[in-house]
């Protein structure tokens, strides 16, 4: 039975963090987190080369999960056993490694000034890690945090945004605009939330204060749940699912993501009822599709 009082879980959410919670305890992580672009961070034990190898690899996360991990691959190839280092020598040398790399809109011209911009903020600040947690504590908002620590990446790297190619811009975006910014909150889960066998906990901010990265998967998922009736992936989006979620655990909003994530991935979510997908479905039992409770939960927008 539900508790009382203002902040309690009705019947339903609860039903819901049942659900979720049980989820994420069945997740196998090691399994998962090598089809996922964060493996690729926990191959290395500096701190400054994680930060790194972190930024390229949450940048770089667009389209299908096996194109981006095949492109990360040849990237760290190219970059060798430590990217920091290679990144503190001249920039045509970072530059002449990434020659001819290419993933979607991204260039290795583009990486390579990615790359090198985070290097010199790390150098300047201590950490990419430390440049975040001064923004926030100045502007007292993720999101103009956020979109301060990019501007700084950028302008060391000379990574230019509104030229003739949609592909500077694309890689580090600016967190200001309508989009939900999946790519740069993923960047921020890994770093902040304490290390789990998949986020790292490598920077000192409050992992309330963090959003979830609102990919397609789970998109479709809260659409399902009834945390959103938005039908983009737009940055109010991704607050009112945040706020959904923190429904069920206030100080670590973002902790259902990874095992929600691939689960999405892996039944291939569909917009109404469907039998032979959703056979399995851990969320099936409320689901709106298939539960007798059809509107949105508590928490969830209107549009």
């Amino acid at each position: 039975m539900s508790k009382s009082g203002p902040d309690a879980l009705t019947e339903r959410e609860e039903r819901i963090k049942s659900a979720l919670d049980d989820i994420r305890a069945r997740c196998d992580v090691r399994a998962r987190r090598e089809a996922d672009p964060v493996g690729f961070v926990h191959d290395y034990a500096e701190p400054h080369d994680r930060e790194l190898v972190a930024l390229l690899a949450a940048c770089i996360a667009f389209g299908n999960v096996k194109a981006i991990r095949a492109k990360m691959d040849d990237l760290l190839a190219r970059l060798g056993p430590h990217p920091a280092r290679l990144a503190d020598g001249p920039p045509r040398e970072v530059l002449a490694r990434l020659r001819g790399w290419k993933h979607r809109v991204f260039r290795g011209d583009d990486v390579a000034r990615l790359l090198v911009g985070g290097r010199r903020v790390q150098r300047e600040h201590g950490s990419l890690g430390d440049l975040f947690e001064a923004e926030l504590r100045r502007t007292r908002s993720l999101r103009e945090a956020l979109g301060a620590w990019c501007d700084a990446i950028r302008s060391a790297g000379g990574l230019r945004r509104g030229g003739p190619r949609r592909g500077p811009g694309h890689l580090l975006p600016d967190p200001r605009g309508p989009s939900g910014s999946k790519r740069l909150l993923l960047f921020l889960r890994w770093m902040v939330r304490a290390p789990d066998g998949v986020d790292l906990g490598l920077w000192r901010v409050d992992p309330a204060a963090l959003l979830v990265p609102v990919d397609v998967h789970i998109h479709k998922l809260a659409f399902n749940l009834g945390f959103t009736r938005r039908k983009t992936t737009s940055w109010r989006t991704t607050e009112e699912i945040t706020r959904a979620l923190a429904r069920f655990d206030p100080a670590d909003p973002t902790k259902y993501d990874f095992s929600l994530c691939h689960m999405g991935m892996l039944q291939r979510c569909p917009s109404r009822r469907d039998a032979a997908r959703c056979e399995g479905c851990g969320v099936k039992p409320v689901c709106i599709h298939w539960s007798a409770a059809r509107g949105p939960g508590r928490g969830a927008g209107s549009g």
